[in-house]
Order: C-alpha cells, then sequence, then structure tokens
C-alpha cells in the first residue's frame, strides 16, 4: 500500500482498482479521496464492498 498511497499521478497509475483482501475499498490519493475512488469504480464496473 505505501507505494500505492504515493501515487502522484494516479489516473494514470491506476490504482484506484486496489482493493483490500476482502474487496473494501481503502484509501485513495486522487481527487476526494474515497469518494473519487468509489466514482472511478463505479464507472468501471467493478465491484466492492
Amino acid at each position: 500500500g505505501g507505494a500505492v498511497g504515493k501515487n502522484p499521478i494516479p489516473i494514470i497509475i491506476p490504482c484506484h482498482r486496489i482493493l483490500a483482501s476482502n474487496q473494501r475499498i481503502t484509501g485513495y490519493s486522487g481527487g476526494e479521496g474515497i469518494p473519487t475512488k468509489v466514482a472511478l469504480l463505479e464507472l468501471e464496473g467493478i465491484s466492492y464492498r
């Protein structure tokens, strides 16, 4: 998670697709954080809990 959390260009290197082992959403460094990650996952049709 450390490298993902320090990703300076999260929309270019798609770290928003990284989920916890239980498919729960964890932190995100881009945009507004978790709400941005949720929006991107939903836009791409990726399942999460």
